[in-house]
């Protein structure tokens, strides 16, 4: 069975916990494809790219553990749970999935059990084991959605417990000069922040969540300066006297 999740740097000494929950593109072969074509398989609607080469540089600079998804979204996002529609999605930005449009609930409860409980529990787990931890989720986005280019390049994005999202916004201008939004260009109302709440919130663990348009991230240079001035940016936000307050 394909595994459903990876752990990298599992012996690391920080307090942050990087996810990936959209790192791969993977679809296991019992799927066929998902009756996709190619096209459709390597876009954005299948996986995050370039997220997990910014997650690898932001573990490394932060020495810092790092749970990744092994399965295209399209497979099971896992950053959905299992009763959202968009967990196995029938349709995605202008993608129909053939694969998910029928269905039954013993398809949709075999997924479930192959690969969104495994990666639920791995990274609960992984939480418990490290000391005040800070839960910090890293996504791409695409340029253009629905035949309309977006301006924001990095997202902050937060549920009702804002502290890191905050501190990250007030010092956004000292890290860079690209466009930073709150809940842009995803929100709560979009039912993105399932991982933040299933394991952040409910504990009182500081957490947000990084969306990084991944036209900007497209080389492995602009991926490793990407997670190395986000994982500067990470450490100053953490820093401050506010969140110090905020984690036991």
């Amino acid at each position: 069975m394909q595994e459903a999740v990876e752990v990298i740097n599992a012996g690391a000494k920080a307090s942050v916990v990087l996810v990936c929950e959209h790192a791969s593109r993977d679809i296991p072969a019992q799927f066929e494809g998902l009756g996709l074509a190619a096209a459709a398989r390597e876009s954005h609607v299948a996986w995050d790219p370039g997220a997990l080469s910014v997650a690898r540089k932001m573990s490394d600079e932060l020495d810092a553990v790092l749970v990744a998804g092994r399965v295209s979204r399209l497979v099971y996002d896992c950053n959905r749970p299992p009763e959202a529609l968009g967990a196995m999605p029938a349709q995605s930005e202008i993608f129909a999935i053939p694969g998910n449009a029928a269905l039954d609930d013993a398809a949709r409860a075999d997924r479930v059990k192959r690969y969104y409980e495994p990666f639920r529990a791995t990274l609960a787990a992984t939480i418990t084991r490290v000391a005040s931890p800070v839960i910090v989720t890293v996504h791409s986005f695409t340029p253009i959605y629905h035949g309309e280019p977006r301006s924001v390049e990095i997202g902050i994005l937060h549920d009702s417990d804002t502290r890191l999202a905050d501190a990250m916004l007030a010092t956004a201008a000292d890290h860079t000069k690209l466009k930073v939004e709150r809940n842009e260009p995803y929100g709560p109302q979009d039912g993105v922040t399932h991982t933040l709440k299933e394991h952040g919130l409910v504990h009182g663990h500081p957490h947000v969540m990084l969306e990084i348009r991944n036209d900007l991230i497209t080389t492995e240079a602009e991926q490793q300066q990407m997670g190395a001035m986000i994982s500067d940016w990470l450490r100053v936000a953490l820093a401050r006297p506010e969140m110090k307050d905020a984690r036991p």
